[in-house]
């Protein structure tokens, strides 16, 4: 092994131990009884401080051995938007073949944040499901806190950790609230309107040439006689409502959290218009999402809403319909 990787496992160690209350008190004892019997020559002080620090070295082993072998996965939802708590999930498993691991539990954030997950044993090829709260803030991209995994067996006289498992970084979506009655009242949808398209209505469409399979009763007999080829009646369809939502420039930028309840919205009048079926497009400030329908369409429009930043001297005022 190089001396310059011993050298950065010196520094930063896989596993930092330090020792709990009770430790210090037992450390406390050791020494005070080897002092005692390195004054005295008392055999039976020196055998209750070899059983002392016997039990010392039987505590680091266990420990070390239930903390070897064990994988963390993490387990984050598909969709988290700003403001909500949701559930994060870490998957730890046991990947030694022969021995069990015991007394481990799971901290996340600086330091374990006081949020604990307590597991009393893992089986050999055993995994355990733990979920841990956070609730996001703000919009746009984000780390997820870190997860080591620390324990206190056999004793409870150390307190031995691994070094903190990294977040990956996720997109957290602007906040979707419900809208008010009041809220759709305030909008002016003055470009909205239904996108014509061939389907069952009742309305005319087209006539186009009879194909196979076509229903009889819609033959147009007039047009066909003139045209020498049977012709068929195409109904409009109900088409989907086509709604613009509009960032608009405003000249004064608003304050910082002016432009989040900007976004978030916008972002509602998105969820909220898709939901009931219409067809959305998102423009503003250096931002465009075409017309689209359904929810990989409404994803795309809250990506392009966490991750935007309004361009000097066109900021984002509060959203509209157009």
């Amino acid at each position: 092994m190089r001396l310059g990787e011993l050298w950065r496992r010196f520094l930063r160690p896989a596993r930092t131990i330090r020792p709990t209350r009770e430790g210090w008190w037992f450390l406390a004892a050791t020494f005070g009884l080897g002092l005692a019997a390195f004054n005295t020559g008392n055999n039976l002080l020196y055998l209750l401080v070899s059983t002392l620090l016997g039990l010392i070295v039987v505590s680091g082993v266990l420990s070390e051995q239930s903390m070897r072998g064990l994988r963390l996965t993490r387990v984050t939802p598909k969709d988290i938007f700003a403001g909500q708590t949701v559930l994060l999930g870490v998957v730890l498993t046991n990947i030694k073949r022969w021995f069990s691991t015991y007394s481990v539990a799971l901290e996340s954030g600086p330091g374990g944040a006081g949020r604990v997950s307590y597991l009393p044993r893992l089986e050999p090829g055993q995994e355990a499901l733990v979920t841990i709260e956070e609730r996001f803030p703000r919009r746009g991209r984000q780390r997820l806190p870190g997860v080591r995994i620390v324990t206190r067996f056999p004793f409870g006289f150390f307190h031995k950790a691994s070094r903190p498992h990294p977040g990956e970084e996720v997109l957290v979506y602007p906040a979707v609230r419900p809208l008010t009655p009041e809220d759709l009242a305030g909008l002016a949808p003055a470009g909205a309107g239904r996108e014509r398209r061939p389907g069952q209505g009742t309305e005319f469409h087209n006539l186009r040439e009879y194909r196979w399979g076509d229903d009889p009763r819609l033959i147009h007999w007039r047009s066909s006689a003139k045209a020498d080829t049977l012709l068929v009646r195409e109904l409009e369809g109900e088409g989907a409502l086509a709604v613009r939502v509009v960032l608009e420039a405003d000249p004064v930028p608003p304050e910082p959290e002016g432009l989040e309840a900007a976004l978030s919205r916008a972002a509602s009048l998105a969820a909220h218009l898709i939901g009931e079926g219409a067809q959305v497009e998102l423009i503003g400030p250096g931002v465009h999402v075409p017309l689209g329908q359904g929810s990989s369409h409404l994803r795309r429009i809250l990506e392009a809403l966490a991750l935007f930043e309004p361009e000097r001297g066109h900021p984002a005022a509060p959203a509209s319909l157009a």
